[in-house]
């Protein structure tokens, strides 16, 4: 780290550099603010350690005018008996921590060693930025949240290397666009990058997708046909919802990860592949594993990475951002002159519990700016279900808030599969399956 030290007594800053020189930083030193200042506006530090009281600039001041010239570098102060009350008052101001005189040069280390993960996790975020703007505009990258740019930062890691990666999350978590991402900043960016859903297709069909068959394999095969793990080779495969797979497919999933090789169906000739697999799920696959639905020699071959997405509740920074983003979005799509949304409208959607995440928030969006009159959208553009907007929602079971939302968007598209099916996010199939599974009828709505 290249660290700047600044204090008007020689013995602490020699103390100082001497140690931070040894541990390997690039350090320089300054005798006042004034010098600090005429430094920091040549040369750029990750790191400055201060001491807050200095003739004619204090620290306080000193960072507050070098924050102006380098908004990036990170403040430690000094503080010596009795100037503690000042030391907070200089945290409030923007630096990282402080320390009473003299200096435990202990905990000096561990400060730094902090400062150090949070660069990382910065630059981390830079290169993924760098490395997608030129490939795909995705919606999920928008994160100011903690939890979400800790996702982001275990992706640009994930990214590079090329184990297989199980991506875990409620529906409309952005598990698909994760898995994009994660493809566009490896080296297997070149090569296809093929997404199935395991949910989507009958079990008939699943294997003979994923493998393919040779002519006369089975009724109606009347020539050959690649499947998506040969049309994969040097790429990625996506499997989303891979708890759905059958536990016959699974067999044969697992010889590909093993041996990296397959039959198509019908066929005796040995298939060779190279293909990176991320999966993706919202389903307990250890509880799957217990009743034997799943198997647990599978799961560890594909649970190499795991990545879980938080829902969008537990991110609810991101929830002006995103809804902004949309706006805009929408209003260049539909030509409407829309400025942005009122605090109103986004006190009631930051009251919301967002049982269908990123995915709803962005239908509701699309239908605000369809709907809305006005140059801002309101809150009664917002159409959420008033129960879902109380922070009791804990009291019902998260099978409750799911039925729930089904029989809502089955109402709001008038009872059409497709289009309820679309606007959730999931496969037509799987939604008549979670209607079977809750006894949703048209008399519901």
């Amino acid at each position: 780290m290249h660290i700047l030290i600044v204090d008007d007594e020689e013995s602490q800053r020699n103390l100082l550099a001497g140690f931070l020189g040894k541990e390997g930083h690039n350090v320089r030193t300054a005798s006042s603010g004034k010098e600090a200042i005429d430094i920091i506006s040549e040369s750029g530090f990750d790191l400055a350690i201060m001491d807050l009281k200095m003739p004619e600039l204090d620290g306080i001041e000193t960072m507050r005018r070098m924050k102006e010239i380098d908004p990036e570098t990170y403040y430690v102060i000094l503080t010596g008996y009795g100037t503690v009350e000042s030391a907070v008052q200089a945290m409030k101001q923007g630096a990282y921590d402080y320390l009473n005189k003299p200096v435990n040069l202990d905990e000096l280390e561990l400060i730094i060693e902090r400062i150090h993960g949070e660069l990382n996790i910065h630059q981390e975020l830079e290169i993924l930025r760098a490395e997608i703007d030129g490939k795909f505009q995705s919606d999920a990258f928008i994160a100011e949240s903690p939890k979400m740019r800790e996702v982001l930062s275990v992706i640009s890691r994930v990214a590079r290397s090329d184990s297989n990666v199980l991506l875990l999350g409620e529906s409309g978590t952005g598990k698909d666009m994760v898995a994009r991402m994660i493809h566009n900043a490896s080296l297997r960016s070149n090569g296809r990058f093929i997404a199935i859903s395991c949910a989507a297709l009958p079990e008939t069909l699943l294997e003979s997708e994923l493998f393919g068959y040779e002519r006369g394999a089975f009724s109606g095969a009347e020539k050959r046909r690649i499947g998506k793990f040969e049309l994969a080779h040097r790429g990625t495969i996506f499997l989303d919802e891979i708890g759905e797979i059958p536990v016959s497919t699974q067999v044969k999933l697992l010889r590909v990860l093993q041996e990296f090789s397959f039959e198509r169906l019908g066929g005796n000739t040995s298939i060779k592949v190279d293909v990176r697999l991320v999966t993706a799920t919202n389903q307990d696959l250890k509880k799957k594993i217990t009743d034997g639905s799943f198997r647990e020699d599978l799961f560890y071959r594909l649970n190499v990475i795991t990545i879980t997405l938080p829902p969008l509740r537990e991110r609810k920074e991101d929830i002006k951002l995103l809804a902004e983003h949309f706006v805009e979005k929408f209003s260049k799509k539909c030509a409407s002159d829309i400025k942005g949304v009122s605090k109103n409208a986004l006190d009631k959607m930051m009251r919301y519990e967002w049982p269908g995440n990123v995915r709803e928030l962005e239908n509701v969006m699309e239908r605000a700016v369809v709907l809305c009159r006005g140059s801002y959208i309101g809150s009664g553009d917002i159409p959420l279900e008033s129960s879902m907007t109380q922070k009791d929602t804990g009291r019902a079971s998260l099978s409750d808030v799911e039925q729930e939302h089904i029989v809502a968007t089955l109402t709001q598209t008038g009872w059409n599969l497709s289009a309820a099916a679309a606007r959730l996010g999931i496969h037509r199939n799987t939604l008549r399956s979670k209607m079977n599974q809750y006894g949703i009828r048209r008399n519901a709505g």
